[in-house]
């Protein structure tokens, strides 16, 4: 096993000239560490991941020494995205012996630079779990001093010495220490706790292995691209298949990391976590625990796929989950969550209806989790195959028969789908007409349309959306504010206006020996843009009458990442707008919820909190000092009490009042329109 020593200088792994500039904690300590390399497999499978990002993918970028530091910026921030482990002088030395080297190597299916920076990462994350180990049993924490620490250091400069990075450590223990003294549920000490977590992380960076290594580097290079752009290990893309198939007992997440954090990328429609409302896209999962008892183990800086094993399990198994919620802005205090996994099939995704009496009119609720389609089944011809737009002209034709004087689509939290059932549905509210325009990478436009000019709803109606809201759902209701056919209500929308492939890497020429597989490449090859010829992407689509949720707009959105594609616009496509609502009407249904909102004093409480909530949000800094760190704490969780939507208060629409404050628009469009006649 190749094996290096570091000193106070350390030797490159690969025999380029040495990094200064680095010295440990306590400079007479000499560690042995492990290395680690890059195999044959990996060298083979970053030259093809190169050859398709530079031939296929939507943006065409090529490989200069700009490219180069874009990608070592974005690695070294996917690192050390907290500026806890390296110091300004460790980071320049890195730049200036890696900086333009990292793309011009890796698309020529060298690895072993980025296999450099990672092995000196590792080192510097174990002299800071030892550390921390140490200083929880001999720190004696003054709770009552005046201080306070930023969580989210991205923005600031990494320390300029040792001291200061001292100074970060200490003030993160202390804040763990207040967040777990606050959070936990066990008799143990607090030290124990810490300790046992930090000893956790340690023991698992000491079992990293090339492929932590090389997917932590191609991370780097495939999100300079664009964020959507990633690349799975042959492992990590058997339980990519296994969250599409739906086919394991679990909780119906997807999950990806994001430096030390295993985060919600994906809350499954008509699994437990979408059912439950306890875990929304953006939640940090830092512990896990197996029944009503077992102790719930710390999963920081784990692996995600063994995190995803220890949440999987048998159908009706009860597993605990510890969060910090992305609508505290990932800070504490830690949540604990209770889910019984079960299978999600088809059937538990489908379109749903509800009616809500307002001012003596019925106003019809379709609630559309996904653009859901069984394609196998379509493809098989069988007749009956499960697809949104079958679920919701069905349910039409029953609020038709209620005689509803109008109806909400709610598409708060649907995260996308089927391309075609977005063009489907959209084709029961308008006669016919062009519906989205995609525009591939190779400059070829194609405007889906819907053919049918039948129209199952003609009435008032309404888009119900929130920044959860992406994709085919964007598509849908920007089509359906293009067309002027009802009025979009709510936040403005995630923003993700593009495409992707899943593409098996192959080696093109037959080999000597079994060669072992490569992987694959998730690559954007497309981008979506509406018929008035503008994009969906990164802007999202803007509500005629916004109505905030709870969502912190600073963690959640296209536009938080720094590698999104930007919006821009094409050609628009010939269609002919309805008269169904007008600018002039949009300004009168503005007027009434104002005056609606003005008589409701439980909107207005909602409003009050979510005020508070972004104060909190948008502070920088967290006080260490017991007494304000404590109300800050429980302000947050009195609110996320308030507006909980847990399974109860979903089922009987208690707690919903953006639910409510909508249908309202929908009832006063109808008052509107039948005026109008």
């Amino acid at each position: 096993m190749f094996r290096t020593i570091f000193f106070v200088i350390i030797v490159s792994l690969w025999g380029d000239s040495p990094l200064l500039a680095a010295t440990p904690l306590r400079a007479a300590t000499v560690h042995t560490v492990v290395s680690l390399r890059p195999t044959e497999a990996e060298n083979d499978a970053a030259y093809y991941i190169g050859q398709y990002l530079l031939q296929n993918h939507y943006r065409k970028i090529s490989v200069t020494d700009s490219l180069s530091q874009q990608i070592f910026k974005r690695y070294i921030d996917n690192l050390d995205g907290n500026r806890s482990y390296f110091i300004a002088s460790e980071v320049e030395s890195l730049r200036k012996l890696y900086g333009n080297r990292l793309g011009a190597e890796f698309f020529n299916g060298k690895t072993n630079a980025g296999f450099s920076i990672y092995n000196f990462f590792l080192r510097r994350v174990k002299e800071k779990m030892r550390f921390m180990t140490t200083a929880v049993d001999t720190i004696k924490f003054d709770v009552s001093k005046q201080e306070s620490i930023v969580l989210d250091r991205k923005d600031n400069p990494w320390p300029a010495d040792r001291r200061q990075l001292l100074d970060v450590w200490k003030k993160e223990l202390k804040y763990q220490w207040l967040n777990v003294k606050d959070s936990t549920e066990t008799s143990a000490s607090i030290s124990e706790l810490l300790e046992k977590s930090f000893i956790c992380r340690l023991n698992r960076f000491n079992r990293e292995k090339p492929d932590d290594a090389f997917l932590a580097y191609t991370d780097a290079v495939t999100t300079s691209f664009d964020p959507h752009t990633s690349y799975f290990s042959p492992d990590e893309y058997e339980n990519f298949q296994i969250d599409m198939s739906q086919s394991l007992e679990g909780i119906g997440t997807k999950l990806q990391t994001e430096g030390d954090n295993t985060v919600v990328n994906e809350v499954i429609p008509g699994g437990p976590a979408f059912k439950s409302n306890l875990l929304k896209k953006g939640d940090r999962i830092v512990g896990v625990g197996q029944g009503k008892n077992a102790e719930i183990i710390d999963v920081t800086a784990w692996r995600v796929n063994d995190v995803v094993k220890v949440i999987r399990g048998k159908k009706n198994s009860l597993v605990r989950l510890k969060i910090l919620p992305v609508s505290q802005g990932g800070r504490g205090p830690a949540k604990i969550i209770e889910l019984f996994r079960d299978t999600v099939s088809m059937e538990q995704q489908a379109a749903k209806k509800n009616i809500i009496q307002q001012n003596g009119r019925k106003i019809g609720i379709i609630t559309i989790p996904s653009f859901y389609l069984d394609f196998d089944a379509q493809q098989k011809n069988i007749s009956n195959y499960t697809s949104a737009s079958r679920d919701v002209k069905r349910i039409i034709s029953e609020l038709n028969a209620e005689n509803v004087a109008g109806i909400l689509i709610d598409l708060r939290n649907n995260g996308g789908g089927s391309l075609d059932e977005a063009v489907n549905v959209t084709g029961l509210f308008i006669p016919s007409g062009p519906v989205v325009q995609v525009d591939n990478s190779r400059g070829e436009k194609t405007v889906l349309k819907d053919e049918d000019s039948r129209e199952q709803y003609g009435g008032p109606l309404a888009v119900l959306v929130n920044r959860y809201s992406a994709s085919a759902s964007e598509i849908f209701a920007a089509a359906i504010q293009d067309y002027g056919r009802g009025v979009i209500i709510g936040d403005r929308t995630f923003g993700k206006g593009t495409v992707q492939s899943i593409i098996q890497l192959s080696r093109p020429f037959k080999t000597t020996g079994k060669k072992p597989d490569l992987g694959e490449i998730k690559l954007t090859t497309s981008k979506f843009y509406r018929i008035s010829g503008g994009s969906t992407q990164h802007k999202g689509v803007l509500p005629d009458i916004i109505m905030p949720s709870m969502t912190d707009f600073s963690t959640i959105g296209e536009d938080t990442y720094t590698s999104s594609l930007p919006w821009t616009t094409i050609s628009k496509a010939y269609y002919r707008p309805t008269t169904d609502v007008s600018p002039e009407d949009i300004v009168v249904l503005l007027q009434k919820e104002q005056e609606r909102f003005a008589k409701n004093p439980l909107y207005q409480a909602y409003m009050h909190d979510l005020s508070a909530l972004d104060v909190i949000r948008k502070k920088r800094a967290v006080s260490l000092q017991d007494s304000d760190f404590k109300l800050e704490i429980e302000t947050m969780k009195q609110i996320e009490k308030r507006w909980s939507q847990d399974e109860d208060t979903v089922k009987n629409r208690s707690n919903d009042v953006l639910l409510s404050e909508s249908a309202g628009v929908v009832e006063d469009l109808a008052v509107l329109k039948s005026r109008q006649k």
